[in-house]
């Protein structure tokens, strides 16, 4: 993890301004404009600390608006998983931040140990991004679930929660009649978390379908889309 040199106070100010009034705009068409205020201003405020947004690209200024509107209830978790980086030193990493639209901790917020989580544009449980591996769970996969969370707003908690509540349910059931032989806990991880749609195609985007955690012959065969390093390869000049 490299040095921070220290925090834009203008960039903060700015963007936390910006960010405020965009939720309140928002939050008000559903009696929530102060709450929403709140929630995007201090986004706003702590990402233009950091220099998270890419303005010079289109990509930055949608990431901005989207978590400042459509995606603030992402967002108030994301500072959720911000104050627990801060809280239990989760060890921010810069060079994998600024300007990248997202914000990642090597610690923080991590209720599985090895696993990284998202919650809104926060990654946390990063791990040893020194690491290739590492660094690109971050940029492959982790980073598609802080695009998922802003391209669906208020819908991704449902949709991931939804499958993982239905698909533990099913999980159950097909280790009973079905998988016996397998763990019953691996089978029902498989369901639940392997199989969600969103993880699918998190994992195929980092070129890792099938994990090494699913158990085998249930589910998906094939990945989702193509890996980005693959998509990458292609739109570099010969």
């Amino acid at each position: 993890m490299s040095a921070h040199d220290g925090g834009s106070p203008f960039e903060a100010a700015a963007i936390g301004a910006s960010g405020a009034l965009l939720g309140a705009l928002v939050g008000r068409r559903f009696g929530v404009g102060v709450p929403a205020a709140i929630v995007a201003g201090a986004n706003g405020a702590v990402c233009g600390w950091r220099r998270v947004y890419d303005w010079r690209t289109r990509k930055g200024a949608a990431a901005f608006a989207l978590d400042s509107t459509w995606a603030l209830p992402m967002t108030a978790a994301g500072l959720f998983a911000n104050a627990v980086g801060a809280l239990t030193h989760g060890g921010f990493v810069d060079e994998l931040s600024r300007r990248a639209n997202r914000q990642v901790y090597q610690r923080g917020f991590q209720p599985r140990r090895g696993f990284a989580v998202t919650l809104g544009s926060v990654i946390s449980g990063g791990g040893d991004t020194s690491k290739p591996r590492r660094a690109r769970l971050i940029t492959d996969h982790e980073d598609v679930h802080v695009w998922q969370a802003r391209a669906l707003g208020p819908l991704y908690p449902v949709v991931y929660v939804g499958w993982m509540a239905g698909g533990g349910a099913v999980g159950v059931a097909a280790w009973a009649t079905r998988h016996r032989e397998a763990p019953m806990a691996k089978v029902v991880e498989t369901y639940a978390y392997y199989l969600n749609p969103l993880e699918w195609w998190a994992y195929s985007r980092d070129d890792h379908w099938p994990p090494s955690g699913k158990v085998a012959g249930i589910g998906w065969k094939r990945p989702a889309v193509r890996p980005l390093h693959s998509v990458r390869d292609d739109r570099s000049p010969a």
